[in-house]
């Protein structure tokens, strides 16, 4: 307003507010639109490029190494010995054991666990842990695929399985070893001439029931009934608990109506016996 020549104004005012705001409205506005077309462009890229390579491509062609260098290259590794060095060197980890033990077996688990067959000088193979005592003073302490590490006296030992010779034939194998027949054996006894036992035999002579520790079953106990010719028989022992059952380990009671269901005449039932601290595979050949 002006008065007297003088021009007058609000408070708070100033010239030129208007058309500032209107600039810095403008600024913005183009800014985000840039913005806006550039993500617009990136998805168009993203959506029209080709996955594949563009122009002539070629693939890439298969390296084969030199006859010299896949000869040094097989040369420095051994691949039937794991603990084998460059230069096909094996590493010591201890002496050779000069006790009479043999070994049979062995099933290495992840973690430095694992399991062995071993036989002492009266030949019975049993299954033994690692931390397990083999011998008074004699500790298993580890399992490899091939031998085992065994602790005496706080020296380490190695303990290899025997591959000199062929591997034995079964069926000679079964042949030289018959299971004898329990007693009382005969076409209505309790077993048969090539010692199996029958099933009803082993159904009166062995009674099978769950074992629960702890508040959950850990396995199927084995008791003996009558006079315990067909128990012994069968290789079972007095406090002998069944923790696997043709491989299959033991979880609940239902597992011991399901080993009852197995006892067909003609079967063989491949059973884990826990016996002590000790594991024993055990095998029940019926008659047919």
């Amino acid at each position: 307003m002006r008065f007297g020549g003088i021009t007058l104004m609000k408070p708070g005012t100033a010239p030129g507010l208007p058309a500032l705001h209107t600039a810095l409205f403008t600024g913005l506005w183009w800014f985000l639109a840039g913005i806006i077309a550039l993500l617009g462009a990136a998805l168009f890229w993203a959506i029209a490029t080709p996955v594949s390579p563009v122009g002539q491509w070629q693939p890439q062609g298969v390296r084969i190494m030199s006859a010299p260098a896949r000869a040094a290259l097989f040369a420095s590794v051994d691949p039937f010995n794991r603990n084998a060095s460059p230069g096909g060197q094996a590493e010591s980890t201890g002496a050779v054991t000069s006790l009479a033990l043999t070994l049979f077996a062995t099933r290495a688990t992840p973690g430095g666990g694992g399991t062995a067959i071993i036989a002492g000088s009266d030949g019975l193979q049993q299954v033994y842990r690692v931390g397990a005592e083999v011998q008074p003073g004699v500790t298993l302490s580890a399992v490899a695929f091939d031998h085992v590490e065994l602790a005496q006296n706080g020296a380490r030992e190695l303990l290899y399985m025997d591959q000199s010779g062929a591997a034995p034939d079964a069926a000679k194998v079964v042949a030289a070893n018959p299971v004898a027949p329990p007693a009382g054996a005969g076409p209505a006894g309790s077993g048969s001439s090539s010692g199996a036992i029958s099933v009803d035999a082993l159904r009166s002579g062995v009674n099978f029931g769950p074992r629960a520790e702890g508040g959950r079953v850990i396995g199927i106990e084995v008791l003996s009934s009558g006079d315990g010719a067909t128990f012994r028989a069968a290789g079972f022992q007095p406090g002998d608990v069944i923790q696997a059952i043709n491989g299959k380990p033991v979880t609940g009671a239902p597992d011991a109506a399901t080993l009852s269901a197995a006892l067909r005449p003609g079967a063989s039932i491949a059973v884990t016996v826990r016996r002590g601290d000790r594991q024993l595979p055990l095998a029940i050949t019926l008659a047919p």
